[in-house]
């Protein structure tokens, strides 16, 4: 009797790790079949991720920021984003990290997904948005350890290295995807 899409119960939590960016925990959970185990989740913040589109003499472009990640000692090339902070709403977090990473202010936010990047263990979100109506407003105001340079690349060209080094990071492929199907589903 498959009962995959029933809900677990959680008979208790505690904190086994706290980190600046994450706090592991320990749960204790019941599960429908009337068996109990323990789990381990990571508790982390949301995260925004915008894709910042330019259209210039017809032609579409994409904002993307390159930087080195310390987790897959890489270079990466990303959207622009970062963390939500809380109370803070995910589209304003996105418009933010858009300011701050690039300089640029968008017209328009708007959200074309929402995802958990790992629900076996994550706790969070992963909420993208498209920017558009793009204007130069500042010069980047990043925190002291980001080392982030802008680039303007065609649509095509990203679309065509999503998924492939230096744009490897999931969930960047997730956000490209994403913004494929916000532009298939736009109307004309």
């Amino acid at each position: 009797m498959a009962r995959g899409n029933e809900r677990w119960e959680t008979l208790g939590s505690r904190v086994l790790l706290e980190c600046p960016i994450f706090t592991v925990a320990g749960r204790r959970s019941a599960g429908p079949h009337g068996k109990e185990a323990d789990f381990i989740t990571l508790d982390a913040p949301d995260w925004a991720v915008v894709v910042p589109v330019l259209e210039a003499g017809g032609v579409r472009s994409l904002l993307a920021v390159r930087q080195y990640r310390h987790g897959s000692g890489e270079v990466s090339v990303e959207f622009p984003g970062g963390v939500v902070e809380p109370g803070e709403d995910p589209a304003a977090a996105a418009a933010r990290e858009l300011l701050e990473e690039t300089g640029y202010r968008a017209a328009r936010i708007v959200p074309i997904g929402d995802c958990s990047p790992n629900p076996a263990f994550m706790r969070n979100r992963f909420r993208v948005f498209v920017a558009e109506g793009l204007n130069r407003a500042s010069e980047q105001s990043l925190d002291e350890h980001e080392l982030i340079d802008v680039e303007c690349l065609p649509e095509d060209e990203v679309l065509a290295a999503v998924g492939t080094p230096p744009w490897s990071h999931a969930l960047m492929v997730a956000a490209a995807w994403y913004y494929v199907r916000w532009r298939a589903l736009r109307p004309a």
